[in-house]
């Protein structure tokens, strides 16, 4: 049987483009997809883990002292720490939840009274009106506790810009290694007009 000279041709160029469809486009033109196939073949230790699950930390870490930790509560706490941070974030995005965050924290962390907060508030008020997207651009301070240069506030964390929390934490810090206490803070702001 003879094909036809004009099927040919027309099989040729479908071939053709069925073979190009399937080149990549690159930086130099095209490029034809290899493929290669890799086998591994599987370690008795991967399977034991995937059949028994890691009930202790000690099963995952290799320590003695922990042996008897169960696993899920480490993991349950790093959850519900996280979870505490992030409604104190989200609380302290407003002036009344920064205030009620700093207070917190001035209390529990550096164990001072309702007299130090009044001075904290004072100053705060006075800075940035506890707005933690508070810039002054002729200066460069930045955020609730207006830090100069603002790039200071990433000794705490990286997201200064952005999370009140992390400018709170900086700010109570600068004051108690600057000033001891926010009265003395305060004090200082109101002779000096800065802190």
């Amino acid at each position: 049987m003879k094909i036809p000279r004009k099927s040919v041709a027309i099989w040729s160029v479908i071939a053709a483009m069925l073979f190009l469809t399937s080149a990549l486009p690159s930086a130099y033109g095209l490029e034809f997809p290899m493929t290669t196939h890799i086998e591994i073949e599987p370690q008795p230790q991967s399977i034991t883990a995937l059949v028994a699950p890691i009930e202790t930390v000690a099963a995952l870490y290799g320590s003695i002292e922990l042996a008897s930790t169960p696993l899920g509560s480490i993991f349950s706490s790093d959850v519900a720490l996280v979870s505490s941070v992030s409604r104190q974030v989200e609380m302290a995005r407003t002036i009344i939840g920064a205030k009620k965050v700093a207070k917190a924290i001035l209390a529990e962390e550096f164990n001072m009274n309702d007299s130090e907060f009044s001075c904290l508030n004072s100053l705060w008020t006075r800075e940035s009106h506890w707005n933690y997207k508070a810039h002054n651009y002729h200066s460069g301070a930045h955020g609730i506790a207006q830090a100069l240069p603002a790039e200071k506030m990433s000794v705490i964390a990286d997201d200064w810009r952005t999370n009140p929390l992390t400018q709170i934490r900086w700010g109570l810090r600068y004051i108690t290694i600057r000033y001891d206490t926010p009265c003395k803070a305060w004090s200082h702001f109101k002779t000096r007009h800065y802190y």
